[in-house]
């Protein structure tokens, strides 16, 4: 008998995390990658423990708070990761491709969540 995956979004943004972790391992130690690893790693892995507080949060607001700050960390990621890519920081810059779309996911996850939950708020 096949146990049936179920879908888990934490689980979701922590191996997020971990790619970008391994991203930031690939990025060159010159002063412009330094820069850039710093940024992307703080930024890429926020999201995942940002969700999880989310998930323990003490009201809506606080729900609905904690939603944005990760979504606005993902969009802050998917900038960086373009300048990654426009800069050849990391070759063949194709190989981000994955990781872009990821991004772009989760960010259309996140953007309808925080919207439902807005909606759900203005009903009561």
């Amino acid at each position: 008998m096949l146990m049936e995956r179920r879908f888990d979004l934490q689980d979701r943004f922590i191996d997020y995390a971990v790619r970008i972790i391994r991203l930031s391992e690939a990025i060159p130690e010159n002063k412009a990658g330094k820069h850039i690893c710093s940024q992307v790693l703080r930024s890429g892995t926020s999201p995942a423990p940002n969700y999880g507080e989310a998930q323990s949060a003490e009201s809506k607001a606080d729900f609905i708070h904690k939603l944005k700050i990760a979504l606005k960390e993902l969009r802050e990621t998917e900038i960086w990761l373009k300048i990654i890519i426009r800069s050849g920081l990391i070759k063949p810059s194709e190989q981000l491709s994955p990781l872009l779309q990821e991004t772009n996911e989760l960010i259309s996850i996140l953007f309808k969540s925080v919207e439902t939950a807005q909606n759900n708020q203005e009903r009561k």
